[in-house]
């Protein structure tokens, strides 16, 4: 995980993170993904919508292939290699293989409670 104060500076400096920092700040939970929401450009990308789903989590995605410096930025800002990128309440949770874990054990449904995350009809029945 990146240090706040560390991404704040370098937002100071970068227009590509400070978009990501604002975009992150602006909305609870943020997917930086290849593709939309509706239709997602990789398998990645597409299970954690899937999940997100599940979990009933209302979430703005992001196309990071809609601009290379944002594809490239995403991956400098938290210091993670590999798209999509989950964020809850402005924290980098990680990437599909680290959501899917997290769902699969009841903890991503538990992190979206823990930090005040209203979801939907659909994740009321996710323990």
């Amino acid at each position: 995980m990146t240090d706040q104060a560390t991404q704040t500076a370098t937002a100071n400096t970068d227009p590509v993170h400070a978009f990501i920092a604002q975009t992150v700040a602006d909305h609870e939970v943020v997917l930086f993904m290849k593709g939309t929401p509706d239709q997602p450009r990789c398998g990645f990308s597409s299970l954690a919508v899937q999940i997100l789903d599940q979990v009933g989590a209302p979430f703005v995605g992001v196309d990071v292939l809609q601009d290379e410096s944002l594809r490239d930025g995403i991956k400098a800002f938290t210091d993670w290699p590999t798209i999509p990128q989950l964020y809850v309440k402005g924290e980098f949770v990680g990437g599909s293989d680290i959501v899917r874990e997290m769902f699969q054990a009841g903890e991503l449904h538990a992190l979206m409670a823990e930090k005040g995350v209203t979801l939907g009809d659909e994740g009321l029945g996710q323990a």
